[in-house]
């Protein structure tokens, strides 16, 4: 049977200070460029001034983490050297629909902070958004529909422009923000393009390699509500895994953990709040390796009950970054 969502497009991990987590994510082994944040006028004449959301990627080949913060209008001081500003340029038509819209961005992002600072952000893949667009409405998913941007692709892209579609889902809950469900922003994304992808990919020091898992962490007597739910959003069953539910992708899963199995699953990790999206999991090439690293860089990673590593989210802003020895190449048929 074929899927119209196939894999985990991204995770985003909001953070207050930026600067200080690209500090953590270099000691993790990861490598983040300085974020790029969009600019505006505010004044004619003016030099263009930050506003709205700062965000940068840790890439893989067919996967990214995101680190995104807020940015209050002229708030230099807290941007990192290298932040790349993006003036904002639309018809004088489009201009206020364009800013209305990353101030609803923003106003989301401040409301997960407020939360609690981790991860709030979980972007699956589709090959075919349109399709997964209208699977979704048929099935009484509400969203604001299919979205496209472009941005400048990275140098040595084979095309100068790179675009991005991508839907999010709208919660049920009275006082939902458009845009947003419970544990944050969920949404699909068509998949990445592999030529823009792979220009912009770095070697990590850790050997990361990709995006492997989320765990989303539910109150106890919510998980049948929230698997049902994330069975529709995929289009595809869950298994039972202890008290987990995983739902399984291509190369990756969505595991849901009640709160009474997360520290079974995550030693020592309790949740910020409920529901939350707990931690990720990155494939690395060759896990001792990744271990001396983190240690060297004066983290102390604990391992879980399946062996992987991970770093809890007292130590990495708020989510639980978990290291997994990645499968050996299948050899040809």
């Amino acid at each position: 049977m074929g899927y119209d969502i196939t894999r985990l497009h991204h995770v985003g991990h909001i953070v207050d200070d930026v600067a200080q987590a690209l500090i953590l994510y270099e000691r993790l082994g990861f490598v983040v460029p300085p974020p790029s944040c969009p600019a505006m006028s505010l004044r004619e004449g003016a030099a263009p001034e930050p506003f709205g959301a700062a965000n940068t990627h840790a890439d893989f080949p067919r996967s990214f983490l995101e680190l995104a913060t807020c940015v209050k209008v002229g708030d230099t001081d807290r941007l990192p050297p290298g932040t790349r500003l993006v003036p904002l340029q639309a018809p004088a038509e489009l201009l206020p629909r364009l800013v209305e819209r990353i101030s609803e961005t923003t106003a989301n992002l401040s409301a997960f902070l407020n939360r609690f600072e981790g991860l709030h952000i979980l972007m699956f893949s589709s090959p075919d958004i349109d399709a997964t667009a209208a699977r979704l409405i048929a099935a009484g998913v509400r969203h604001g529909g299919v979205n496209t941007v472009r941005r400048a692709a990275p140098p040595g892209a084979a095309t100068p422009v790179e675009t991005v579609r991508y839907l999010e889902i709208d919660g049920d809950e009275p006082d939902a923000r458009p845009g947003s469900v419970a544990e944050g922003r969920v949404g699909i994304v068509a998949d990445l393009d592999p030529d823009v992808q792979g220009a912009r990919h770095p070697g990590h020091p850790n050997g990361a390699v990709d995006l492997v898992e989320a765990v989303l962490c539910v109150a106890d007597q919510e998980l049948a509500a929230v698997q049902q739910r994330y069975e529709t959003y995929l289009g595809r069953p869950a298994r039972p895994k202890g008290p987990a539910r995983v739902l399984d992708l291509d190369g990756a899963a969505l595991t849901l953990v009640p709160a009474s199995g997360l520290a079974a699953l995550l030693p020592g990790e309790r949740p910020a709040a409920l529901p939350a999206l707990a931690g990720y999991t990155v494939a690395v090439r060759d896990l001792a390796h990744t271990h001396g690293l983190l240690r060297r860089n004066g983290l102390a990673p604990r391992e879980n009950p399946s062996g992987d590593l991970f770093v809890p989210a007292d130590s990495a802003l708020g989510t639980a970054v978990v290291f997994r020895q990645a499968a050996p190449p299948t050899a040809p048929a």
